[in-house]
């Protein structure tokens, strides 16, 4: 999958297009992810011990992965993404590394 937990992201088709904003959930088996501030349903809910009033709550719903595109950090452009693999020979491993095919900067996500 193209896109990781805590990207910013932009959505080119649907409803909410042109928007951006970031990844907070990721279900890579659905292609989906959960863009925050994107896509909002509205859920009826019943009332219970964390909501004791219940009522009509707007929460993100999942979106389909194809429907978003990666905001490379350097270039701020729309980018798509590929991946290098990166050898260290002092340690005898090798990693994969995300990069900006537009700008070739890696992508380097964010801990929360």
């Amino acid at each position: 999958m193209h896109i990781k937990k805590n990207d910013m992201v932009q959505i080119i088709s649907g409803n909410d297009r042109g928007k951006q904003g970031r990844v907070l959930k990721v279900y890579p088996d659905q292609n989906k992810i959960i863009v925050e501030g994107i896509n909002f349903i509205k859920r009826h809910t019943r009332p219970n011990q964390k909501l004791p009033q219940g009522g009509i709550v707007e929460r993100e719903a999942p979106i389909n992965a194809s429907n978003a595109m990666v905001v490379c950090p350097k270039c701020n452009k729309l980018s798509k993404t590929g991946m290098k693999i990166i050898k260290d020979e002092t340690k005898n491993r090798t990693s994969r590394i995300r990069y900006c095919k537009q700008c070739s900067e890696m992508l380097v996500t964010k801990a929360s």
